[in-house]
Formats: C-alpha cells, structure tokens, sequence
C-alpha cells in the first residue's frame, strides 16, 4: 500500500506479506479511512505492546510478544517499523509486516494494537484457511456458525464502516478539469 506525497505529508508506504492475517490489514485500513482519527495525536506504536506484557529484546526499539513469535522492531536509523512472526526459534518465518518511515504512527499504533489482541479470529475447518505455514503452532478450537451469520457479517461490516463518514459523499455534476499546463500545450 502507498500514499503519495503531498503538500504537507511525504510519501509513505506498509507492506504486508501473503500470510499476514486480513484481520491485521483490515485494522490497518481501518484506522486509515477512518474520518476521525487525528493524526495529530501523540501515537506511540509500542504502548499497546508494552500494555500487553511485550518485552524489550536487544534493545528499546525492538520488542518482543511474551511468547516470544512475534518482534516488532523500529528502526533507529531509517526510522521504518518491521514485524516478524515466526516460531520460537525465528528460522522459519510465518509472515511479516513492513511500515516506512513517513507511515503515520496511527495507522502503525492500530496495527500494533491488533497485535496484543486476544480474541480469537473465525476461520473455515480447512488447514489452508490458516494464514500460517505451521497450523500445528496455534490453538484451534471448533464452534458451529449459522449461515445467516456468516452472509451478515460483510454487510454488518459495510454498515459499521459507512457509519463513520463524517457527511454524505460529495458529488460533482461537472468533469474534472485539466492542470492548467495541460489545457495550453506548446508546440
């Protein structure tokens, strides 16, 4: 995902890899399009895992997840955000998380915070469902879900999101115009 620059913020990017969890991008973009959010605020990406018991490791700007799976590390030199999940051993990894330097720290204090979630996430019975390449490694647990559930939860989802709009979506009757440059070209 990139941001362009603009007058007043520079570009900005956050990349995800295939096995990230939706729920954790989904938070993500969450906090992104949500209209209240001020930016402006104080955010500290590391409160929430300090809140949830996460420890320093190696230094203060790395921390690591009590059971030690996860570091989420900020970059004393480039001043980029990096999340690694792995086994406890961190030779294999499981997926990751990458928020560059200019990344609003709202939107990385959002993810942050999904990360000391505990509450379990929904998958299907599959093993392929899991966003994970060691499904032996996380607790599963089997509960049965209506099918009137599962069709609401995207439109509950759509109505929850469209809830927060500040104001009804602005329209225009008329076309966008050019640039003035383009408008009187030379030749």
């Amino acid at each position: 995902m990139q941001h362009a620059p603009a007058p007043d913020r520079p570009a900005w990017f956050a990349s995800f890899d295939a096995r990230t969890p939706v729920e954790m991008i989904a938070t993500f973009t969450d906090a992104l399009t949500d209209p209240t959010a001020d930016p402006a605020d104080n955010w500290d990406p590391q409160e929430p895992l300090l809140k949830a018991g996460w420890i320093p490791a190696y230094n203060h700007h790395r921390l690591a997840s009590p059971d030690g799976t996860v570091r989420v590390e900020a970059d004393e030199t480039t001043r980029a955000w990096w999340v690694d999940t792995a086994l406890r051993d961190f030779r294999t990894l499981l997926w990751q998380a990458h928020f560059s330097e200019h990344t609003p720290p709202h939107l990385i204090t959002a993810f942050t915070t999904a990360l000391t979630d505990p509450r379990p996430v929904p998958r299907t019975a599959s093993p392929s469902s899991l966003p994970t390449r060691s499904p032996g490694f996380i607790t599963r647990s089997h509960r049965e879900v209506a099918a009137t559930q599962v069709a609401g939860a995207l439109e509950e989802r759509i109505r929850s999101l469209a809830a927060r709009r500040s104001g009804p979506p602005t329209t225009s009757t008329h076309p966008p115009q050019r640039p003035q440059a383009e408008r009187h070209r030379q030749r």
